[in-house]
């Protein structure tokens, strides 16, 4: 009886020492690949998001120009949205003031950078992404050159 609980005993073991730390120094490698790698999607996210906002409001001011002759402006209000509006000319021909229109929410950390107007084909508006991989530059939307990595400069893009 002895010699079987021994014999059991000894055919059950669990894993060494040595065994367990390669399990996890191949745990650490595959981290340390992994992490990088997704928080560079993250910020791609975010570049993408930016990109979306800059589209959308650049295909309104080409939708707005269709019908009106007189200047934008956009703004970025405290509940997070976007919107569109010209101001009233007084003088041959008056022309009467555009009322605001939403032209959606803004993606988080997104912001309203800045915009030039003159026409219908030359206007440009640019947005930042604090977190993302074009923080700096930014994205813009111009009627000549349509949506482009940067900054607007003036009317040309």
């Amino acid at each position: 009886m002895l010699a079987r609980i021994r014999k059991s005993q000894e055919s059950e073991g669990g894993f060494t020492l040595i065994e367990l730390l390669v399990v996890m120094i191949i745990i650490g490698i595959l981290a340390a690949i992994a992490i990088p790698v997704f928080l560079n999607q993250r910020k791609k996210a975010q570049d993408t998001a930016a990109k979306a906002d800059v589209s959308t409001i650049g295909k309104e001011i080409a939708t707005y120009y269709v019908d009106n002759t007189v200047s934008p402006v956009v703004v970025q209000t405290a509940a997070g949205r976007y919107s569109l509006s010209a101001p009233a000319v007084v003088g041959p021909p008056a022309i009467a003031a555009y009322a605001a229109t939403d032209l959606g929410k803004s993606s988080n950390n997104v912001t309203l950078f800045n915009q030039f107007f003159v026409d219908a084909t030359h206007w440009c508006v640019t947005v930042q992404d604090a977190q993302g991989d074009k923080s700096v530059v930014g994205f813009e939307y111009s009627a000549a050159g349509g949506l482009t990595a940067g900054a607007c400069t003036d009317a040309n893009g």
